[in-house]
C-alpha cells in the first residue's frame, strides 16, 4: 500500500481560499465539529476523485449531513446546510484507488451548492463563529461530570471505549468534542453543530448527555429483571 507524503512545506492553503468551491461530502449520520478527527474510507469513484482534487489543492472536504426528504435531482439527496469543513491531514492510497484518509475539523460553513459539475457537488462557504458569550463556571463543571460518568459508563460495558477532556479548553471547544465523542443522535448532534452560542451548546449537550446516561441505565436495569 502506497501512503501518500504530507504536503510540501508552505504549500498549506488556509480553509479561506477554498471558501469559493468546497467539495461535498455527504453522508447519513455524520457530523464534524472543530477539532475534532474523522476516519475515513473513501471507495466510490466520485469521491475518490473529489479526494485527489483536494490532495492536489487545498487539502479541504465538507462534510455535510443526508437528511431526509427527496433527491433533487436523483442522486443528490437533500443535505443540512450547516457542516464542518476539515483538513486531511493524512492520507494513504490504496492500490486499486481507493483512499483511508484522516480528516480533522476546521470550522463551522454556511453552504450554499453551485450549479452540479460532475462527478462531484460543491457549494461556496461562508465561515461561521462563535458568539461572544459568557458560559457560568457552574455548567462547565456539570457538562465535565456528567460527560465523565457516561464514558465511565460506557467504559464499563466496552473496556475498548476510551474518552479524556484535554485540559484548559474554550467552553465551546468543550462542548464541540464531548458532543463529537458521546452524543448518540445524529440529529442532536446537527442541532450542536448549528448552535452558534457556546453557553446554549454547552447545556444542549450536558442536557442530552444526562438524557442518554439515564436511557441507558434505565435500560440496563430492565435486562437484569
Amino acid at each position: 500500500m502506497a501512503t501518500l507524503p504530507p504536503p510540501p512545506s508552505g504549500k498549506h492553503a488556509v480553509l479561506e481560499s477554498a471558501l469559493r468551491e468546497l467539495p461535498l461530502f455527504p453522508l447519513p449520520q455524520a457530523v464534524l465539529f472543530p477539532g475534532a478527527v474523522m476516519p475515513l474510507h473513501i471507495f466510490e469513484p466520485r469521491y475518490r476523485q473529489m479526494t485527489r482534487d483536494a490532495l492536489d489543492t487545498h487539502r479541504i472536504l465538507v462534510v455535510t449531513q443526508i437528511l431526509p426528504g427527496p433527491e433533487s435531482p436523483p442522486g443528490h439527496p437533500a443535505i443540512a446546510r450547516v457542516a464542518g469543513a476539515g483538513s486531511i491531514v493524512e492520507a494513504q492510497e490504496l492500490p486499486d484507488g481507493r483512499y483511508n484518509i484522516i480528516l480533522e475539523g476546521r470550522a463551522r460553513v454556511h453552504l450554499t451548492e453551485l450549479p452540479f459539475v460532475p462527478p462531484y457537488r460543491r457549494a461556496r462557504g461562508e465561515l461561521l463563529d462563535d458568539r461572544h458569550v459568557d458560559v457560568p463556571e457552574i455548567e462547565l463543571h456539570s457538562l465535565v461530570a456528567v460527560a465523565n460518568a457516561f464514558a465511565v459508563f460506557v467504559q464499563a460495558r466496552d473496556p475498548s471505549f476510551s474518552f479524556s477532556l484535554p485540559p484548559s479548553l474554550p467552553p465551546g471547544r468543550l462542548a464541540d468534542l464531548c458532543a463529537h465523542h458521546l452524543i448518540l443522535d445524529a440529529k442532536d448532534r446537527q442541532r450542536m453543530l448549528e448552535c452558534l452560542d457556546p453557553a446554549a451548546r454547552v447545556r444542549m449537550v450536558s442536557e442530552s448527555l444526562a438524557l442518554q446516561l439515564a436511557t441507558m441505565k434505565g435500560e440496563k436495569r430492565g435486562t437484569l429483571n
